[in-house]
């Protein structure tokens, strides 16, 4: 029976450990598999809910936090170590940077015949100056010569990694698509948009938008509050806007607010009022808001596979975006989604504009999303395609 240590780096609320708990769970039971990772930060949510519910119980590492330091990644390593000697893994399989960095020099040193690493995304850029980017450059290009096979979760992300950055040659990496439980987002539909537009006051005459995700730099939710203020200069519509999720710049984006006159509502002080923008927290009924909004934005300055336009579009939510990363591998422009340069606001407006006045538009768009991410972004396709890539490392001997 192969032996899978897999790596993961915290477990906030996030499409990673969606990921790694259904490779966990569903893959054949011929594997057996040992799921390690770092604890959530006090401001990110916890998504041990997800791994619980799966019957999953993770072993934790506290040495693998996001930051870097020395002295605790150090800590970490040696942790991993131990794991790895005691666990005695056929695959190691990291997912992420830090895990990728750490748990890949481990599984190194301790002779694991396969080592396996996931990009869900990347910091080439929108996160750091040019040189501690160039230095992260060399440090994953010199962690690729220790790595049986880099998977990539787009077309797009595979030709950003090799041929853009050069972290490897492009036959060192496999595309393999995030796998999701899409299924609970098709079911009750007319239950749980009923129940979140009762919970928030919404009428059925309002359209109701959302941004769903972490509030932080790469996710630009400033960027999604100037939209909202362009949007309430310009239309005639009743329309709500919905910010699902939390973090570090959540007092910024408070202010930010205020600074372009736009009134708002927040949990966890929330109470009904007549303010077009409500700060919902961290929530984890996302079928339900799915349900509930009309329209789904992200405003991302970089993504992987991102998640939240998944979940949207198999809940026949239309979506708008910033056509960064992989969003395009996500998103059928004009079929399922409207997408624009992450530069031209004045496109994203326009667009957002085109689906709050044209319902008819976003009723087409509805029927079309399930059809585009149903299968292609199911688990089942995950964990299929990482079946047939492990047997064929393992089955090459050469490692």
């Amino acid at each position: 029976m192969p032996r899978i240590l897999r790596i993961a780096n915290r477990f906030n609320l996030g499409g990673p450990t969606f990921n790694v708990a259904y490779l966990t769970k569903y893959l054949p039971d011929d594997y057996e598999t040992l799921l390690i990772g770092g604890d959530k930060e006090e401001n990110e949510a916890s998504s041990s809910h997800i791994l619980s519910d799966l019957g999953i119980t993770p072993v934790i590492v506290p040495e693998m936090q996001r930051e870097i330091s020395l002295g605790v990644d150090m800590a970490a390593y040696r942790a991993i170590e131990k794991i790895i000697d005691d666990f005695n893994p056929d695959i190691v399989h990291t997912h992420a940077s830090k895990p990728g960095a750490i748990g890949r020099l481990a599984a190194h040193n301790r002779k694991v015949p396969v080592i396996v690493h996931t990009f869900h995304g990347h910091y080439f850029h929108s996160y750091f100056g040019k040189l501690k980017t160039n230095m992260f450059k060399q440090i994953e290009r010199s962690l690729a010569k220790r790595t049986s096979k880099i998977i990539a979760i787009s077309d797009i992300q595979k030709h950003e990694l090799s041929i853009e950055h050069k972290i490897a040659p492009p036959d060192k990496f496999e595309v393999i698509p995030l796998g999701f439980d899409l299924d609970r987002f098709r079911t009750d539909t007319d239950s749980k948009r009923t129940a979140f537009r009762k919970e928030f006051n919404i009428q059925e005459y309002e359209v109701a938008i959302g941004i769903i995700g972490r509030l932080v730099d790469v996710k630009d939710h400033k960027y999604f509050l100037r939209l909202v203020k362009n949007v309430l200069d310009k239309t005639s519509k009743k329309v709500r806007f919905f910010i699902v999720g939390d973090g570090e710049m959540r007092q910024e984006l408070e202010a930010y607010c205020t600074e372009l006159n736009i009134q708002f509502n927040a949990f966890p002080a929330y109470q009904p009022s007549s303010a077009p923008l409500t700060f919902c927290s961290w929530r984890t009924d996302i079928d339900q808001i799915n349900a509930g909004l009309d329209v789904v934005v992200l405003t991302s300055k970089n993504e992987g596979t991102p998640v939240s336009l998944i979940e949207a579009q198999a809940s026949g939510t239309p979506v708008i975006s910033t056509n960064v990363g992989g969003v395009e591998n996500v998103v059928e422009h004009g079929k399922t989604g409207l997408l624009a340069e992450f530069s031209d606001e004045a496109k994203m407006t326009e667009h957002l504009l085109t689906l709050i006045e044209d319902e008819n538009l976003r009723i087409l768009m509805s029927k079309n999303g399930w059809e585009h991410v149903g299968e292609r972004f199911h688990y089942t396709q995950l964990t299929n395609n990482m079946d047939r890539l492990y047997r064929s490392l393992l089955n090459q001997g050469q490692f």
